[in-house]
């Protein structure tokens, strides 16, 4: 029996909440949507606080309430996660109420908003990008407050996130087999992030696409490819001595050794057989032009003697006499 009175309270009560929102949601009251509104806040029940939070900014505008609406509002987007909304909100306050004496609080809220609305590496990194900005312009605004602590610590995640996002998209290149691109992209990430925590990996990387490159290559890019490839393995032994990239240096120099000498015993043999082929070209084509020249003097030749010919012929036209005349015997 205690249950069921129990449970019918608390459906009374939860009656009675309800008919107070859909009252408040319903009503032209500044004061009772106001009240009800900090009621539901307090209550932590941000949905309803928000419903009608939204109803107010017309309502108070101008006067002292409009602060703690916009305020509020802003908390309330906060703790139920509209953390882009809730930046925006706390932003325009700190901008609208710069006399107010939350105006810090509320600038660093619109940076932890944007800090927290920032998506994974994999995703669009406007947002954090954005975050970045917010809570530099904090530490920019505010260096002497207790808030600004944990500040760079937040950018310096945020900044990892978007190196390790540039990271992920360049070894996309090496696992497609796309080696030449694979060095340019992670030179594009050492270039962007000089302080990369990374660096040690994207050398790693860089090392072996060199390498693949190399192994791979076309035979008039191969030779340069394998000398840029050492030079490589040379580099990442300097800069990282005793590590396990260094050793793997060690061993694919080995290799890119052995590939140019094989590659040097190939070249020779090719330039020998380009030697002897550019010979025989040149004998062929010496022949091919002594042939062509003897063919010229004998249709010369020919020409020259159908021309004397001709010649002979119309001088005996010109020399021979004309027939003598006939003469008619009279009868």
């Amino acid at each position: 029996m205690k249950k069921y009175f129990l449970g019918i309270f608390a459906v009374a009560v939860l009656a009675a909440c309800k008919s107070q929102q859909e009252k408040a949601l319903r009503s032209a009251d500044k004061n009772f949507i106001l009240k009800t509104a900090n009621e539901n806040f307090a209550k932590k029940k941000w949905k309803n606080a928000l419903a009608l939070y939204d109803r107010l900014p017309n309502l108070v505008a101008g006067t002292d309430d409009a602060p703690n609406v916009v305020f509020n509002s802003a908390y309330a987007n906060y703790y139920d996660k509209n953390y882009r909304l809730a930046g925006n909100q706390f932003k325009n306050f700190a901008v609208s109420f710069p006399q107010d004496s939350r105006k810090e609080e509320a600038a660093y809220m619109s940076a932890l908003c944007y800090y927290n609305g920032s998506m994974d590496y994999n995703l669009d990194q406007s947002s954090t990008e954005l975050a970045i900005n917010e809570l530099q312009d904090f530490i920019n605004n505010y260096p002497a407050s207790e808030r600004s602590k944990n500040i760079n610590t937040m950018i310096d995640e945020l900044s990892y996130k978007l190196e390790f996002k540039a990271y992920e998209n360049a070894r996309q290149y090496f696992k497609m087999g796309d080696y030449k691109s694979t060095s340019v992209a992670f030179e594009n990430v050492l270039e962007d992030f000089p302080s990369t925590k990374l660096r040690p990996k994207i050398y790693d990387y860089m090392m072996r696409a060199r390498y693949l490159l190399a192994q791979n290559s076309v035979y008039d890019l191969k030779e340069e490819r394998i000398e840029s490839a050492l030079a490589f393995t040379r580099q990442v032994e300097k800069e990282l001595p005793g590590t396990e990239y260094s050793k793997t240096a060690v061993d694919l120099r080995e290799k890119l050794e052995k590939e140019k000498k094989d590659f040097a015993v190939v070249k020779k043999q090719t330039e020998e057989r380009i030697a002897v082929l550019t010979a025989k070209q040149k004998k062929m084509a010496d022949k091919l032009a002594a042939d062509s020249k003897t063919e010229q003097q004998i249709k010369d030749q020919i020409s020259n003697e159908k021309q004397a010919m001709q010649i002979q012929r119309d001088s005996a036209v010109i020399n021979t006499p004309p027939p003598a005349a006939t003469f008619r015997i009279q009868r």
